[in-house]
């Protein structure tokens, strides 16, 4: 059976090693990107049939694993090192070859897509070649206007800079021949291609060049002809309209400075015939290179501008003889027209009399200059009314001048300017007169506005509660001056009907009448108010007399209370402080006595009341604080006794063990040893609860040292550190003599007493230190260690390959759609990758402490799922989204989902065979304890761990 298993490792052994040697020899004849692009096309397909065949050498290899496994079980070493040694030297095979096939074909395909990309960047250009040839090779078209022959250069200009900018690709496309030249050694990239490109490339160049200069020269003379036709128009309205400004009505220039400017125009139009022809000469030239519907609009554009000039030659000469008529009518005009000045004059010297007479003046006004004014308005009035009949005069004047042809826009402006201040004059005066009224009206309306904002703030100062006197006294002296003013109203009773009318003047004095009734009732109401305030201020002087002790003795109480904030050094100084705080309260009780005596003053005084709610609140606030402060004092004092007294019984529990192990070594005979002994066992027994008694008077010290100064914190850390002293010493002094007298105990009694002090002490966990047996001592305390180690090295590497196997889910679920994505999922499965090793080592650790502690079950599943990890990770690393940019993305993502499912086929496949293996050992694993009850052999388990992964055999004792 171990000779059968052999030569099957051997035969598939061999089998695969020729596979392979066949897959590189294949491979060696196709690794050449030498050659036409058909050759490297078959050499392409050639590689990528022997990459199909990759998972064939995959299973090859898995099978010659799973015969190396069977054989390594049932051989002898000597055959074992060979066997390790074939299996080494054919999976560095396989690493090779499948090594040599990514990279054979990543070669040949990338030379075969750059050819590609190449051919059609080729393609591309020579298209462009063939499309500016056929657009540049027609000759020019012959444009309509200047705007067509700047929109034919524009477009030549911008194939000009397509041209230009095509040189940069015509580089890089030259470049990359050059580099796929030195790759194939195809003649179709050789330097006669690229220099036929570069020839053909600069004759487009030259023709865009030369037809762009074509296009410039032509655009030019046109815009020359324009700019000329523009300057002539230009000249042409200059001129028309200086003759319009000699024809029209509106000038003011006289009929001799007219003829001189029509001689002036008639000169500038004999110039403008020899512009004319000069145009005529340039139009010949640009209607040459000009469609026949341009020329056509050219020379009727001419011909308009002619006959432009013909029209404003004839307009002028017609003016000329107009103008000799216009100078007959002019002297009737200017006598008239002289008179008509003079009674204007005359009329504005009598209005800026009237006008200067109503000047009001600057400043406030009293009364009486209002009603002065006020005439002086009405008698302004009067005058005007007079003056109406000049005013109609003038326009009569103004109608007769207008039966000349003259220009009379001059006087009709001095006439309406005239009528203009007349009217001014006239609304002026009938303004001043209504402000006048008005400013009475409001100077009399005063003292009745003034006493209706005045009222609201009185009936507000009699509503509040507590009014000052001051305030009081004011509204009475405001009160006095309301009533001078009503009266003096009431005295004014004919102006106000001359200023008013009487209905008005009535209606005012009623007011004045009601408004004075409504001043006594309030002035009555203010006396009041001021009496009752004269009584408030003398009740005020006897508030004032006891609220001010009051005061003071809180804040001496308050003192007192901050100085007893501070720790105290001891407990008799804790009790000192606690029957001072005491006191306190006592005077804080009859401080509250003195206030409610105060309290009943302050019953009718808001401000009173509130200052005495202030120090009441005050007094609260400090008993609360002082109650805190009293209750912490006695928790205090109630700590601290309580400290001492345990301490103080501790250590006198302490003095009497230590004298009685004293008198017990003092005594001699067997015994009395064995009665020693069990003198011994009894005061050991009492080590547990003294114990748990040492660490109570550690807490209470620890809250005693948190209440107190630093001087007793320290001394209080003495007592504790001496008390520990004590313990230590005392529990070193008893170790040490119960195992002096253990070791004189006969063998034959040995048993017993273990015994006897493991059913004492075993049930104390807390005190294994008193352990009779040392050696049993240090090998319990070795077995919870390893097992500590081991259960915490075992949730690391859950933890860990929990994690990692979360990324990996992650990574195998997201679907790259681009080349830079593809990248990325490379990257990252490489990057876990390279965190297996560490794994490993985690995994061997646990394996180490396997076979002290642990259980069979937990690790089993532990393996089972690292080596699924293991296998996911290698198969996605291996798989066909792998090779960059090897094909499109839609070839990329067909492979990878026929990839993914014979993955999963083969796992099928291979997974229940192992499966039912490790459900076998696991058996066996079970079956192990019952075979061997008193021992466990680490040998067996060693053995058991090697099934599913090479290791060392350990032969010698077991660790624990």
């Amino acid at each position: 059976m171990t000779q059968q298993l052999q030569d099957e490792f051997d035969s598939s052994v061999e089998n695969a090693e020729a596979w392979m040697k066949a897959i590189q020899e294949r491979l060696r004849i196709n690794d050449n990107t030498k050659g036409p692009r058909s050759a490297l096309e078959a050499r392409l397909r050639e590689t990528e049939k022997i990459r199909a065949l990759e998972p064939e050498g995959s299973l090859k290899m898995d099978l010659i694993l799973v015969k190396a496994d069977a054989a390594l079980r049932s051989i002898s070493e000597e055959k074992k090192r060979e066997v390790l040694s074939k299996l080494k030297d054919i999976k560095a095979l396989w690493e090779e070859t499948a090594i040599y096939i990514t990279h054979c074909h990543s070669r040949i395909e990338w030379v075969w897509l750059h050819w590609s990309e190449y051919l059609k960047a080729q393609n591309e250009f020579y298209t462009w070649i063939h499309n500016m040839r056929v657009t540049l090779e027609p000759d020019i078209e012959l444009q309509l206007g200047l705007k067509e022959k700047q929109w034919q250069l524009s477009h030549a200009q911008v194939l000009q800079n397509d041209v230009l900018n095509q040189s940069v690709l015509l580089e890089r496309l030259l470049e990359e021949a050059a580099s796929l030249f030195s790759r194939i050694g195809d003649p179709s990239v050789d330097e006669d291609a690229q220099k036929k490109m570069r020839v053909e490339y600069e004759g487009i160049r030259q023709e865009a060049q030369n037809r762009v200069k074509l296009l410039e020269t032509i655009t030019k003379e046109h815009e020359q002809y324009s700019a000329s036709v523009n300057q002539f128009q230009s000249w042409l309205s200059g001129v028309t309209e200086k003759l319009n400004c000699c024809i029209g009505g509106a000038t003011k220039s006289s009929a001799e400075d007219k003829l001189k400017a029509l001689k002036e125009i008639a000169k500038d139009i004999r110039s403008g015939g020899k512009k004319w022809k000069h145009l005529e000469n340039q139009c010949a030239e640009v209607i040459q290179n000009t469609s026949p519907l341009g020329s056509a609009r050219l020379k009727d554009e001419l011909e308009e501008l002619r006959k432009a000039l013909e029209k404003l030659k004839l307009l002028s000469s017609e003016e000329e003889e107009r103008l000799l008529k216009i100078q007959q009518s002019e002297s009737a005009y200017e006598s008239q027209a002289r008179q008509l000045e003079a009674d204007i004059q005359q009329l504005r010297k009598d209005l800026q009399r009237l006008e200067n007479d109503l000047d009001p003046g600057e400043g406030e006004k009293t009364e009486d200059e209002f009603v002065t004014l006020w005439k002086k308005c009405n008698a302004t009035r009067a005058a005007l009314a007079a003056e109406e009949s000049k005013i109609e005069r003038l326009k009569a004047q103004l109608k007769e001048l207008l039966r000349f042809s003259q220009d009379v826009q001059p006087h009709a402006e001095s006439v309406v300017s005239a009528i203009q201040q007349y009217q001014s004059v006239r609304s002026k005066t009938s303004k001043m007169s209504t402000d006048t009224e008005a400013q009475l009206w409001r100077l009399i309306q005063n003292p009745l506005q003034s006493f209706e904002q005045w009222k609201p703030s009185v009936q507000m100062l009699l509503e509040t509660p507590e009014p000052e006197l001051a305030h009081i006294e004011a509204a009475l002296a405001e009160s006095s001056q309301f009533k001078e003013k009503f009266t003096m109203l009431q005295l004014k009773k004919d102006l106000l009907n001359n200023v008013l009318g009487e209905e008005k003047a009535e209606s005012l004095l009623q007011e004045v009448a009601e408004a004075s009734k409504e001043r006594e009732i309030l002035h009555k109401s203010l006396l009041q108010s001021k009496s009752k305030l004269q009584n408030l201020i003398l009740q005020h002087k006897n508030f004032d007399a006891g609220f001010a002790p009051l005061q003071k003795k809180l804040s001496a109480i308050k003192a007192k209370l901050d100085l007893e904030k501070e720790p105290q050094t001891d407990l008799l100084g804790k009790k000192t402080q606690l029957q001072r705080l005491q006191m306190i309260q006592d005077d804080l009780a009859e401080l509250a006595i003195h206030m409610e005596e105060v309290e009943k003053l302050v019953q009718s005084n808001t401000t009173h009341r509130h200052e005495m709610n202030q120090l009441s609140s005050d007094s609260q606030a400090l008993k609360r604080s002082l109650e805190m402060m009293i209750q912490q004092s006695e928790d205090h004092v109630q700590k601290h006794w309580a400290y001492n007294d345990k301490l103080s019984d501790l250590q006198q529990w302490i003095s009497v063990t230590r004298e009685r192990i004293d008198s017990c070594q003092d005594a001699d005979g067997e015994h009395n040893t064995e009665g020693r002994l069990e003198d011994l066992e009894r005061l050991l027994s009492e080590f547990p609860d003294k114990e748990i008694q040492l660490h109570l008077v550690e807490a209470h010290g620890q809250l005693v040292m948190e209440n107190s100064s630093p001087e007793e914190t320290a001394h209080v850390q003495a007592e504790l550190d001496q008390l520990k002293e004590s313990w230590k010493s005392l529990k070193e002094m008893a170790t040490g003599l119960l195992k002096k007298w253990q070791l004189s105990r006969a063998v034959a009694d040995k048993k017993k007493k273990r015994a006897f002090v493991d059913s004492r002490w075993m049930s104390r966990p807390a005190f294994h230190l008193f352990d009779v047996d040392p050696s049993h001592k240090e090998e319990k305390m070795g077995e919870g260690q390893t097992a500590s180690s081991h259960l915490k090295l075992l949730q690391n590497f859950e933890e860990w390959l929990r994690g990692e196997n979360t990324k990996l889910t992650k990574i195998l679920t997201g679907t790259p759609s681009s080349a830079e994505e593809i990248k990325a999922h490379q990257s990252k499965l490489e990057e876990l990758q390279s965190r297996v090793p560490h794994g490993q080592q985690l995994f061997e650790d646990l394996l180490h402490l396997h076979p002290v502690v642990g259980s069979s079950e937990d690790l089993e599943e532990l393996r089972y799922r690292w080596m699924l990890y293991k296998s996911k990770l290698r198969e996605a690393l291996s798989s066909p989204q792998c090779l960059f940019l090897s094909c499109s993305l839609l070839c990329v993502s067909q492979e990878r989902s026929g990839g993914a499912c014979s993955f999963l086929h083969r796992v099928r496949r291979a997974a229940l065979p192992l499966q039912l293996l490790l459900l076998l050992l696991l058996l066996l694993a079970f079956l192990l304890p019952l075979a061997e009850r008193e021992s466990h052999s680490c040998t067996l388990a060693n053995n058991f761990a090697r099934s599913f992964k090479l290791m060392l055999r350990y032969e010698g004792p077991p660790p624990t």
